[in-house]
């Protein structure tokens, strides 16, 4: 049978859910940290609450507007929680599925702007500048070859993580 739209996955998520127990107060610990009341969903008695107005969060602190009792069913539904990642088979992925770069280039050339994903020794054999007005990264742990050095120009600035 035919279909209009993307086709189906074969991978499927979930949203998690926690139930909290009342303690007659407003204050309680979400299980997991929040960026803001729009990323979850807060249900009292099965009647869900408005964000911001019966409830705020910040991080793991949920804050509801009035008190809640231990008899009441309280639950709380992850909106914005990444609950499922799908990884794909190895060398699934093609040079043609990833978003070019300014300069075209998107893997390991160091000389070209723009690289999307940079790939790198763990040592630095060649002495680099930032040049002004760019920005660099590499990723750790990153040692310089004897007698290599990083200039990191007025305006540029550089990033080890």
């Amino acid at each position: 049978m035919g279909y209009i739209g993307n086709q189906a996955s074969s991978n499927f998520s979930s949203l998690a859910k926690q139930d909290i127990t009342g303690n007659g107060g407003a204050n309680y610990t979400l299980s997991t940290a929040v960026a803001n009341a729009n990323e979850i969903e807060v249900f009292v008695n099965n009647v869900r609450q408005e964000p911001g107005v019966a409830y705020n969060v910040a991080n793991t602190a949920l804050t509801m507007t009035g008190n809640v009792a231990s008899t009441d069913d309280f639950y709380v539904v992850y909106q914005g929680k990444a609950v499922q990642t799908t990884t794909p088979s190895p060398a699934s992925v093609t040079a043609a599925m990833l978003a070019q770069g300014a300069a075209g280039s998107y893997l390991g050339d160091a000389t070209q702007l723009g690289n999307i994903i940079r790939v790198h020794e763990k040592e630095l054999n060649t002495s680099v500048t930032v040049a002004a007005n760019t920005n660099g990264m590499c990723a750790g742990p990153l040692t310089l070859a004897s007698g290599v050095t990083i200039t990191v120009s007025a305006g540029a600035t550089l990033v080890v993580t």
